[in-house]
């Protein structure tokens, strides 16, 4: 019903920066919030950020606080996630999620983008 496709992600030095973008599409979106998680190889898939979409309010994990930055765009149905100061262990796939006004929790996920970090 609600498609997303993230874009973005990369090949990047220790240091550097990253934008990923997580776009939507569909016949309907009415979204209460959308955010950003990631998962190493490995690992279990974890929560980075989240940014409700009315408000506006944002919420981070601890490790990527102060580093990372979620925001949308609500004319274009997009939200994206400004990742600075990039560090190796923020290796990962990163998905991005939807939960609309009528459901419950994140419902929509998109497929992923690679975001690699050299040492």
């Amino acid at each position: 019903q609600v498609q997303l496709v993230e874009s973005g992600g990369g090949l990047v030095q220790a240091g550097g920066s990253l934008t990923l973008s997580c776009a939507a599409s569909g016949r309907t979106f009415s979204p209460y919030y959308m955010g950003w998680f990631r998962q190493a190889p490995g690992e279990e898939r974890k929560f980075v950020a989240t940014v409700y979409w009315f408000s506006g309010y944002t919420s981070y994990a601890d490790y990527v606080k102060g580093r990372f930055t979620i925001s949308r765009d609500t004319t274009k149905n997009t939200m994206y996630l400004q990742m600075n100061s990039l560090k190796p262990e923020d290796t990962a796939v990163y998905y991005c999620a939807v939960r609309s006004t009528s459901g419950r929790d994140y419902e929509d996920w998109g497929q992923g983008t690679q975001v690699t970090v050299s040492s």
